[in-house]
């Protein structure tokens, strides 16, 4: 039987339902897994944190960059949540912790013009989405998982973290958010991927 989105989506709904999931948390072909699978663009970079920042800039009134000890000493916050990566795959209830995106921006007082943000992440991935995303409380820069500090397979030490996007918009290794008055596709977007993301209607390509 050939593998289709169809043939994915229900047997993510089956599996929801033998675990007495609500299916409705289970975007349409999806899977879901216990596992957390590695996909990463390149080699993972080097980490020194003693010299590690993270920068916010671009069309903001207060440009910053913060030390990890300062962003250490920040208020943290810890959600549960799920996520979901274009490859197909769904995980339920992941646990993260790290400081809320909207916390940074409001903090560097983006100019009305901003509308958009970049991130960048070592070894050059980009990504793109729009400001008001950025805002929503389940945002974070997260720098733990499951109460472990994140393994470098998983962009340790800081990835973004955006639930409601497929997870290549979480990116990993995380070292600036750029704030943008016009939209500017990052790596996938611009190899076809999906500007968007959104797992709940599928938008995983352009074509």
């Amino acid at each position: 039987m050939k593998i289709t989105s169809k043939v994915l989506g229900e047997r993510g709904r089956k599996q929801g339902e033998a675990l007495g999931i609500d299916p409705s948390r289970i975007p349409p072909g999806q899977y879901l897994t216990s596992k957390f699978p590695v996909l990463t663009y390149g080699r993972n970079p080097k980490v020194d944190l003693p010299s590690w920042s993270l920068s916010i800039d671009g069309e903001v009134e207060q440009p910053f960059a913060v030390t990890w000890d300062e962003l250490m000493a920040m208020e943290q916050t810890t959600l549960t949540t799920d996520i979901h990566c274009v490859t197909r795959w769904s995980k339920l209830d992941t646990t993260w912790t790290g400081v809320r995106v909207r916390t940074l921006l409001e903090r560097a007082k983006v100019k009305p013009e901003g509308k958009f943000v970049l991130a960048h992440s070592d070894g050059g991935y980009t990504t793109n989405m729009p400001l008001e995303l950025l805002y929503d409380d389940d945002v974070l820069v997260a720098h733990t998982y499951e109460g472990e500090p994140l393994e470098l397979d998983h962009g340790a030490p800081l990835r973004l973290l955006v639930p409601k996007r497929y997870f290549w918009k979480s990116a990993k290794f995380l070292r600036r958010l750029e704030v943008l008055t016009e939209d500017k596709q990052g790596f996938w977007e611009l190899n076809g991927y999906h500007n968007d993301g959104d797992p709940f209607t599928e938008q995983r390509h352009w074509f």
